[in-house]
């Protein structure tokens, strides 16, 4: 799949429904509200739009809904907590999410000494915590504004979705002086075609309806998973941590 002696290259991957299956946001909420931070309404409407996102995929005015909820009720939050938070919610939930053959292809990319950063509307400190968690060169995500590291209920910028997300991917390779067409990309939703039209190297993991067109009609890559992987995958770690004891 990659070259023997391949050219300095980044490979971009979207988190919620190509990384790791549904929402990231979805199991923050639940944290969020089993500390008092959000109520049982909000967790409903979360759980509703979670399972949607899983249905049809991202919806726009839904991640939109849930951020404002977040920045309303990030107002005098620490960031220490909400990283701490992060790290909870990754260990104990969003490791169980994840896509074992998205995970294995970044990891594949890092053996061929590809840099892996993730691209993702999910808040920064998630991101930071699943970047790390996995061994993977970095983040990007949504910045929520903090003053002293207290967040203050804005954003430092805007959401880090669609064309903003291809800003950053433009920005990162400069940075680490990549050329955009030695580049990979991947992503289930329609909203990252900008992202995946900037790069040599589109891929598209379980896409929604219409990046599922778009991609026939460029004859795109596919990744196709199913539910039973992460089982597996489960079933497996397991074994090998029962092995260990």
């Amino acid at each position: 799949m990659f070259q023997a002696t391949p050219p300095r290259a980044i490979a971009f991957f979207d988190v919620d429904n190509t990384l790791m299956r549904g929402a990231s946001l979805y199991h923050l909420g639940v944290a969020a509200w089993r500390c008092g931070l959000i109520t049982r309404r909000d967790i409903t409407s979360f759980g509703w739009k979670q399972a949607r996102f899983l249905a049809v995929g991202e919806n726009r005015d839904h991640l939109s809904t849930v951020l404002l909820r977040a920045l309303e009720v990030a107002v005098g939050f620490e960031q220490a907590e909400l990283i701490r938070l992060s790290e909870e919610i990754f260990d104990t939930k969003l490791t169980r999410r994840l896509w074992p053959e998205t995970v294995a292809v970044a990891r594949r990319h890092l053996e061929t000494g590809h840099e892996v950063w993730l691209l993702t509307a999910s808040v920064q400190e998630v991101a930071d915590v699943i970047a790390a968690r996995l061994g993977f060169t970095g983040a990007v995500g949504t910045v929520l504004e903090a003053d002293d590291g207290i967040f203050t209920g804005r954003l430092t910028a805007g959401v880090c979705h669609g064309a903003l997300k291809s800003d950053a991917a433009r920005a990162r390779a400069e940075a680490s002086g990549v050329d955009l067409a030695d580049c990979w990309a991947y992503s289930d939703s329609h909203n990252d075609i900008p992202l995946l039209e900037l790069v040599g190297h589109p891929v598209v993991v379980n896409p929604d309806a219409a990046l599922a067109r778009y991609a026939a009609a460029r004859d795109w890559p596919v990744m196709r998973m199913k539910r039973a992987s992460i089982r597996r995958a489960a079933r497996a770690n397991r074994v090998r941590t029962s092995k260990k004891r």
